[in-house]
């Protein structure tokens, strides 16, 4: 798989050093997967594979890395949101007087409705 930034810096090949160019040639270039990648990907998820799945994986998973370059090279864009208010403004209005929605109850005790008894 690929140097960890300890391997690099054990090989003197720190990116920082030549101002991140290896970096920067690192994203733009192709990823490859080697089998002995998928056989540690397999292993860690303790999935036995044979050579044939391996070399399968192998081809399927430079793929998959290839497809993820790709969407780096996709231009950004900065989208203004159209987001609208679909909401009507709130407004105070007139409502009912505590006695008019009351005389509309079937039972009322104290200004309070009366519902029915639960257990």
């Amino acid at each position: 798989m690929s140097e960890t930034p300890d391997d690099a810096d054990a090989a003197g090949d720190d990116p920082a050093a030549d101002g991140g160019s290896e970096a920067a040639d690192a994203a733009s270039a192709p990823s490859t997967v080697a089998p002995d990648d998928v056989r540690h990907v397999a292993e860690l998820a303790r999935v036995a594979l044979n050579d044939e799945e391996v070399a399968t994986f192998t081809d399927q998973f430079g793929d998959i890395l290839e497809y993820f370059d790709a969407l780096d090279e996709v231009p950004e864009q900065d989208a203004e949101p159209e987001l609208v208010n679909v909401m009507r403004a709130d407004e105070v209005r007139e409502s009912l007087s505590q006695e008019a929605a009351l005389s509309n109850a079937p039972e009322s005790e104290d200004g309070y409705f009366v519902g029915p008894r639960v257990s």
